[in-house]
């Protein structure tokens, strides 16, 4: 089998409300989605989607997936997609770095390879639960108020994980975790989510003022020297997410004990085949994880949901899925949908859904074989 065709789509995906990041630091109200269809002469058809979460929030950029993709084409163009492993090496030697542009594509081969096998792709992987997987809302709200009536809005929606923005000012952040954590219902898990914004002393004022509550913080610092150097004058759980890139981070940030769960964002870490060595790393060292599409569409929740089925029940804390978040559906209703806040992993070989062609318009690029 081989790649004969690779097709690329850019969609814009609107939110359904303004969505503020780190207490207000940053604003977004659309995503910049690639959706990428790779064909072979086997008659297979594969999708991948790639979305990250604006162009502010860390180092990806949408329009750069499809300038990464014109890059990687020729030398993908006549692989198999069934050997994962010898694509990723011929985008990584293609393109080095720039991981996120090299997910969709990793995304589609594992689509047409989990098809050619008559599997889901996590059954492909190794083996998939289907224990009902928790959605994690993320709440990006501003003031206290805010985050109050968003909290709702997902509590109406059947979610019982939270991901809650801090990060602006110490006193207000205070204020907010312990606004939230009076209200918080039995059984809901929350996560106080930085996303970088805090300095040293910040962070530490916030964690001391709050280590009665027993919460748990993500990305507490901007790199993993400022989790590193707070490590020991705090007691909350802590963990990483946008620091965690790449395979080394992983084996830092456990060797050094630096963070008791990882947040395994699957755009961010480059797809399915280099986060599923991210999360051995995890499973050796006793540390948690949450498992999270970048942003996008429900392709981008489906990818997230079969790493997270190939994790043991008690060391996955939830999965973040986008879809509830956008007013655009790219895929008719189909596909894995919240369902009392959780996601149900399709039993359909390969990813499980595929998008409407006619939501997505015509291709801005063809990339074939002999071109």
């Amino acid at each position: 089998m081989k790649i004969t065709r690779i097709s690329v789509y850019h969609v814009d995906l609107p939110l359904e409300h303004p969505y503020w990041l780190s207490g207000g630091r940053l604003k977004f109200e659309v995503l910049d989605a690639t959706f990428v269809k790779i064909e072979t002469d086997a008659g297979l058809t594969g999708w991948g989607e790639g979305t990250p979460w604006g162009h502010t929030y860390v180092p990806a950029h949408g329009p750069g997936i499809r300038a990464g993709i014109e890059t990687m084409a020729p030398f993908i163009l006549g692989l198999d997609p069934r050997k994962v492993l010898e694509v990723e090496r011929a985008m990584d030697l293609a393109l080095p770095g720039h991981l996120y542009t090299k997910s969709p594509i990793d995304m589609a081969c594992w689509d047409i390879a989990g098809q050619a096998a008559g599997l889901p792709i996590a059954d492909l992987m190794g083996g998939g639960a289907r224990t009902p997987a928790p959605i994690a809302s993320s709440v990006g709200a501003k003031t206290v108020q805010e985050t109050r009536e968003v909290m709702d809005r997902y509590r109406q929606r059947g979610y019982h994980v939270h991901s809650v923005k801090v990060g602006g000012d110490a006193e207000r952040d205070i204020e907010r975790i312990r606004d939230v954590e009076a209200h918080r219902p039995r059984g809901e898990r929350i996560l106080y989510d930085v996303n970088r914004a805090w300095t040293r002393q910040r962070a530490l004022r916030v964690m001391k003022a709050t280590e009665d509550l027993g919460v748990m913080f993500e990305q507490p610092g901007e790199t993993l020297d400022d989790i590193a150097a707070i490590r020991s004058k705090h007691a909350a759980p802590v963990s990483v997410d946008e620091s965690l890139v790449t395979l080394q981070d992983a084996a830092r940030i456990a060797r050094e004990g630096l963070a008791e769960v990882f947040g395994i964002k699957l755009n961010r870490v480059g797809g399915l085949t280099k986060a599923a060595r991210i999360r051995d790393i995890a499973l050796a060292h006793g540390i948690d994880m949450f498992v999270m599409a970048t942003g996008g569409s429900v392709l981008a929740d489906t990818e997230a949901l079969h790493l997270a089925a190939t994790i043991p029940d008690h060391n996955l804390l939830g999965i973040w899925a986008c879809q509830d978040m956008l007013t655009l559906d790219i895929a008719g209703g189909r596909g894995p949908r919240n369902k009392e806040g959780h996601l149900y992993l399709p039993e359909s070989p390969g990813l499980g859904v595929h998008p409407d062609e006619g939501a997505l318009g015509a291709p801005v690029a063809i990339y074939e074989a002999g071109q």
